[in-house]
């Protein structure tokens, strides 16, 4: 018997039914929101490259996060700038940090968020590197010690999760790390905090923005010695396995949009909950061009989304989320 060829236009001429026949929708629930938290108070420091995200205070972060919570984004992760920065990025993991003080407000007056907290140094130390440097001869070749910085960021993790962190993201992309954390977090009694790893971070040009709002640019060298090479997918297959083995609930691909074939061999081959993270840079791309009226700043945001969640992405990070959010509101 032959199949006649499925044509669908009919069902096409007009919104409602082709809402009906839809293979890929998106809601508030995909959404996770990034937020920058910096000490004081009534702080709300707009971020240049970035429109409509702010460095806030804590009391500042809390009305954000009720304001996700209204529109029905399930959760947020938060960034960290401190005080004061040194070489080994002591402020992130110090007993009081800025961090754990969000959390804890977030968690006292915020019902119902999800509050998830990046894991890396580069905010915290003055060098702007994920971890702990080492000088070679003459002072300008350097290298990270790995194992050192596990042990920091293991701290950092367990200061956020006794805040009343609801879940960990490791983004410094040090060999081991995901182990390192889930074995502090072991030992001081939360097994069953997950954690969602940063797994195929590459070494991108998009993270621009993300380092002004931050405060987090390298004062020398680049990251490429320890972020991925972004020509390479099945290096990212491997980074992902390992990531899981160690112990991650969550895997990330970061950035979302230039590697949605990743995005895409990563569920497949594992089939584990992915993350994909809309980074500054492709968020500060659409808000330029929508400013000169070149694109529907609507209509581009919900089809890039779309795609990233097509490819295979279970939740998205993304500084849209506010925005979309209120529109399919």
């Amino acid at each position: 018997m032959r199949y006649p060829i499925y044509r669908p236009r009919r069902l096409r001429t007009n919104e409602n039914l082709r809402r009906l026949i839809r293979e890929i929708n998106i809601s508030a629930d995909d959404l996770i929101m990034p937020l920058f938290v910096r000490p004081g108070k009534g702080v709300r420091n707009k971020i240049s490259s970035m429109p409509g995200n702010f460095q806030l205070s804590v009391d500042e972060l809390v009305k954000e996060g009720q304001k996700a919570v209204d529109l029905g984004i399930p959760a947020v992760i938060l960034f960290g700038i401190p005080e004061r920065k040194d070489a080994v990025g002591s402020e992130g993991y110090k007993k009081g940090n800025i961090v754990a003080k969000a959390v804890s407000a977030l968690k006292d007056k915020v019902e119902d968020l999800i509050v998830i907290t990046d894991v890396c140094l580069c905010e915290y130390t003055d060098h702007g590197h994920c971890g702990v440097v080492k000088k070679k001869k003459g002072g300008k070749d350097f290298s990270i010690d790995n194992d050192a910085t596990l042990e920091l960021l293991a701290r950092m993790a367990l200061s956020h999760v006794e805040a009343g962190a609801d879940m960990v993201a490791p983004s410094d992309m040090m060999d081991g790390r995901i182990g390192a954390v889930r074995s502090a977090l072991d030992a001081g009694g939360f097994l069953d905090t997950p954690i969602m790893a940063y797994a195929a971070k590459y070494a991108s040009a998009f993270y621009g923005p993300f380092r002004e709002a931050a405060e987090s640019p390298p004062k020398f060298g680049d990251r490429r010695s320890y972020q991925m090479d972004p020509p390479n997918t099945d290096e990212a297959i491997r980074e992902v396995a390992l990531d899981i083995e160690e112990g991650a609930d969550i895997v990330m691909v970061k950035p979302a949009l230039p590697y949605l074939d990743v995005i895409y061999r990563v569920k497949q081959e594992f089939g584990y909950p992915v993350a994909a993270y809309n980074v500054s840079g492709e968020f500060s791309l659409v808000k330029a061009a929508a400013e000169r009226k070149w694109v529907d700043e609507q209509k581009l945001v919900i089809e890039i989304l779309t795609s990233i969640k097509r490819a295979g992405a279970d939740m998205i990070l993304t500084y849209h989320a506010m925005e979309v959010a209120s529109w399919l509101k």
